[in-house]
């Protein structure tokens, strides 16, 4: 029984072949394998909380371990799932589609289940509350700084770092909402992200989101992860440099992209960039709910420092703090990811597909801290649900499990990790003047 006999039979009885299936990825036109059985998601993708473009990344295909990965709640989901429930995969169809590695897939849903059974990913509230509890702190001690010292350039200097790292922190923390359902209700949890991505950062939740998601459904993947989308500023990986090269491109001279990555990647992408398309995106999506809670951040910002700086001052202050923040966030963020396999769509499984593209970064006190545990990228991007206080109580369990089957599980130091970066841009730029000069 084919896609053609669907019309005729009760809903979900169908049967299918991967080839089948396969055929149904395009944007108008997309199906999904969970568990063997076939789901139609063209019309509720674009109603997905997660955003519409996750579930394109895996239409024709199995999204069995992504949905597991990305719904904590199974049985709430289930009660969207059914309606869109057209069929299964018929019993002479493998369970993974494309060749995919049975072995890897069966241990590493045995290391899941595992994980949860031993309470794994219940979150400690204690443990956020006491992290929100130290960024809201330190808001208060810069505007005290000024309030009582003065408006030289001493406490004005020490004011920015307080607040470019409570604002560093408070985004490694809305991270951890945006992921998790630390409390029961998941509404609290989406409002407890929007104070703290909004209210403490003067950003949009949804936008993260949806721009997040996309990130950890599939990695390092060009077209599918946003991360990678270098707007053509740079070449990244060892695939795009070559294409680049050989179709003769230069809107920039690559080669030398590892040097004036310093001026317009670290300066410029939370200050400049990432503003202006919060904003569009919030006007563009009329998202009031985030607009809201942004104005609320900036009303309370400059109600507190125009009396003390002025209007433009207030404005250079947030710009330098967010140049300060720029730099703190692309720096812990990039060694985890640019130096990795930064490629085309291959199909991977899960784990291969994860640790393809992240890396860890040591653990330390100071690490933990200064990263917001996304020193652990191996097993937030394994287990994007998992609070990080947990990551260390895993971490062995997946390097184990990698060593089985011999999937690289790499780990470097903090110092290791912040060179990679630069001196992966730097092979990029002399694979594409390679390829551009001899291609």
């Amino acid at each position: 029984m084919g896609a053609g006999d669907q019309q005729t039979e009760p809903a979900g009885s169908a049967l299918f072949t991967w080839e089948e299936v396969q055929k149904h990825c395009s944007r108008n036109d997309q199906w999904l394998v969970i568990n063997r059985k076939v789901y139609c998601v063209t019309e509720w993708a674009k109603r997905h909380p997660g955003g519409f473009r996750v579930i394109r990344h895996y239409a024709g295909e199995d999204a069995t371990e992504a949905f597991t990965a990305f719904h904590p709640d199974k049985k709430y989901v289930q009660r969207f799932l059914k309606p869109l429930l057209i069929g299964e995969l018929a019993e002479t169809e493998p369970s993974q589609d494309r060749e995919k590695n049975v072995a890897v897939i069966q241990d590493f849903r045995a290391l899941h289940a595992y994980a949860e059974q031993k309470g794994l990913f219940q979150a400690h509230s204690l443990f956020f509350l006491s992290h929100l509890a130290h960024i809201l702190l330190m808001e208060l001690l810069a505007w005290l700084l000024i309030r009582l010292g003065g408006t030289g350039w001493i406490p004005t200097a020490l004011c920015s770092i307080l607040m470019a790292t409570a604002q560093i922190q408070a985004g490694w923390l809305q991270h951890d909402f945006g992921h998790l359902s630390v409390f029961k209700k998941s509404s609290w949890n989406h409002l407890t992200q929007q104070f703290l991505i909004g209210h403490l950062k003067g950003g949009s939740a949804n936008w993260w989101n949806h721009r997040h998601f996309q990130h950890h459904a599939k990695p390092n993947v060009f077209s599918k992860d946003p991360d990678v989308n270098m707007l053509k500023i740079f070449v990244v990986g060892a695939t795009q440099p070559v294409e680049y090269g050989t179709k003769k491109i230069k809107l920039l001279p690559y080669n030398h992209q590892h040097h004036y990555f310093f001026l317009v990647g670290p300066p410029l992408l939370i200050p400049i960039y990432f503003q202006l398309q919060i904003m569009r995106v919030m006007i563009s999506r009329c998202d009031w709910v985030d607009m809201v809670w942004c104005f609320s951040y900036y009303l309370r910002y400059f109600s507190c420092y125009v009396p003390l700086y002025g209007l433009l001052g207030s404005v250079a202050l947030i710009m330098f703090v967010r140049f300060l923040e720029s730099h703190w966030f692309v720096w812990v963020t990039q060694m985890n990811h640019l130096p990795m396999d930064i490629d085309h769509e291959k199909h991977q499984d899960w784990l291969s597909l994860q640790l393809q593209a992240t890396c860890n970064i040591e653990k330390s006190p100071f690490n933990d801290w200064f990263s917001g545990h996304l020193n652990f990228q191996i097993e937030h991007h394994l287990f994007p649900t998992m609070p990080r206080h947990n990551y260390h109580r895993v971490a062995p369990l997946v390097r184990a499990l990698c060593e089985k089957h011999k999937i690289p599980y790499q780990v470097k130091t903090m110092g290791e990790g912040l060179v990679d970066v630069f001196s992966s841009l730097k092979t990029s730029g002399s694979l594409w003047l390679d390829a551009y000069l001899h291609k």
